[in-house]
């Protein structure tokens, strides 16, 4: 039969009846007769519990577990003699086992596990028990989370959430590692609400963490996560090609091949623009000439624009053709200076002129001679 709850008899403040005697006469080997941690007398229903033991004596032969007052057969969990022989009794299930000291451990207590447990152990020479009332805490449901939007802009929308629960030590997580007030995030008095200003695309969950009983600071009830969208950019426009040398102008020859690509952050995914020489080209990301025209050489722009966030960025590029390549230089150890050239355009002047006059000469007499062979 169970020992009256603790907590309505004159015992109230020590919530715990702990009922010990010595049953032996033998030499106490401890400083104080057997009794059950008061501090393991105290669980939360779905969480391990294990009744621990203080002055053990030495020698213990045989821990002996009973659910109620009375250490009978009838009531009996388990008993454990060491290193390592169980014997589970009427009243054991597979929740419960015993540690290698002799403690009482309950792998998911329930709220049917309050009550008396009496241990006794057995040294050989006497036995000791020791009888202790294990109250067993609610848990309750888990906290309930609901927010007033699950999708903003970045830098201009804020999000809301609240907590719903009965307890008073709440946490608020983002992105599973818990937050505290900021200058952009609120959290009201009692901790219920939370208020993020000017949402950030690093802002992707939301959660509340519960703590109930302060005496068990380890276990938290955790509500469900609240996925938010948060459209950003684009912050700017990258621009690459498959040539070398790319500096915002590209250098490329008729029938030459070139690919432009263009890309950018952003979500939801941008609309891509090509314009040529100010005209709309393509609404692809990429652009692919397989061979190069003339008429294809000159300024091209990228446009990343996001429709939901109202944001465009841009990228210039310009294809020009190759520079014309210089004349070659003349062959080496031949070479003519300035005024060495002056010199000889004068004597070939004068020459021609001389070789020109004897030509002039030689002709008049010959025109002279021939008259008179013909007077």
């Amino acid at each position: 039969m169970d020992l009256p709850d603790p907590r309505r008899g004159p015992c109230r403040p020590l919530f715990l009846v702990v009922a010990a005697s010595l049953l032996a006469c033998g030499p106490r080997q401890a400083s104080g007769p057997l009794f059950i941690s008061p501090d393991s007398l105290t669980a939360v229903e779905r969480h391990r519990n294990v009744l621990a033991l203080e002055n053990v004596p030495e020698g213990v032969q045989e821990y002996s577990w009973y659910r109620g007052a009375e250490d009978s057969a009838e009531t009996m969990i388990i008993s454990f003699r060491p290193p390592d022989s169980k014997v589970p009794g009427p009243l054991y299930s597979n929740l419960v086992t015993v540690t290698s000291k002799g403690y009482l451990s309950f792998r998911m207590c329930t709220l049917n596990d309050t009550g008396n447990y009496t241990v006794q152990v057995d040294t050989g020479n006497g036995t000791q028990r020791a009888t202790g009332w294990l109250e067993v805490l609610e848990l309750g449901p888990p906290p309930v989370i609901s927010a007033n939007a699950s999708s903003a802009v970045e830098n201009l929308d804020s999000v809301a959430a609240e907590c719903h629960t009965n307890a008073s030590h709440i946490e608020w997580y983002r992105n599973s590692v818990p937050i505290s007030a900021s200058q952009r995030i609120a959290i009201s008095a009692d901790g219920r609400t939370l208020v993020i200003r000017r949402v950030s695309r690093h802002d992707r969950t939301l959660q509340c963490v519960i703590q109930r009983y302060e005496s068990f600071p380890d276990i938290l009830q955790k509500s469900d996560t609240v996925s938010l969208t948060v459209a950003y950019g684009p912050d700017y426009v990258s621009l690459s090609t498959n040539l070398q040398g790319f500096d915002g102008a590209l250098t490329a020859g008729i029938g030459s091949q070139v690919q432009l690509e263009c890309s950018c952050d952003s979500d939801p995914s941008p609309k891509y623009h090509w314009l040529h020489n100010g005209s709309l080209l393509s609404s692809d990301a990429n652009l692919n000439f397989f061979l190069v025209a003339w008429e294809q050489m000159g300024n091209y722009r990228c446009i990343g624009e996001n429709l939901v966030t109202q944001l465009a960025f841009y990228g210039d590029v310009r294809i020009q053709p190759p520079r014309p390549s210089p004349a070659p230089p003349p062959p080496p150890g031949f070479s003519i200076s300035g005024p060495l050239v002056v010199f000889l355009i004068l004597v070939t002047s004068l020459g021609c002129g001389h070789l020109c006059g004897i030509l002039v000469y030689g002709l008049v007499r010959l025109y002279l001679r021939r008259r008179n062979r013909a007077t």
